[in-house]
């Protein structure tokens, strides 16, 4: 699965190489929005989830109160739980110390 991602990406700046491996395929990394419960959408951020805009970064400026608001209560909620966020993506956390996992290799089909 991961290698026909990576065959497929047009921007490989936001792919990791299977051949090394990523943080995600040692389970230490995840991509994410906020939602919100009542309505099931998701909450105002600078671009959609998985976006690859400039306007993706972490501190991206300008944007409007609520979306600086939103952005900053999900970075200090993944920080809070070891999670940091990776600077040009507000949606893609790493987990602190992903170095010590071994990379996995599970066919999508067992997950």
């Amino acid at each position: 699965m991961t290698v026909e991602f990576y065959k497929k990406a047009s921007d490989k700046n936001f792919v990791a190489n299977p051949a090394k491996g990523s943080k995600h395929n040692r389970g230490c990394a995840v991509d994410l929005t906020l939602i919100n419960l009542k309505t099931g959408k998701e909450v105002a951020m600078a671009t959609p989830y998985d976006s690859f805009s400039a306007a993706a970064a972490a501190n991206y400026e300008p944007v409007t109160p609520e979306v600086k608001k939103n952005r900053e209560f999900l970075i200090a909620t993944m920080r809070k739980y070891r999670m940091n966020v990776l600077d040009n993506e507000w949606w893609h956390y790493d987990f602190s110390g992903w170095q010590s996992y071994d990379l996995m290799d599970i066919p999508f089909e067992k997950l």
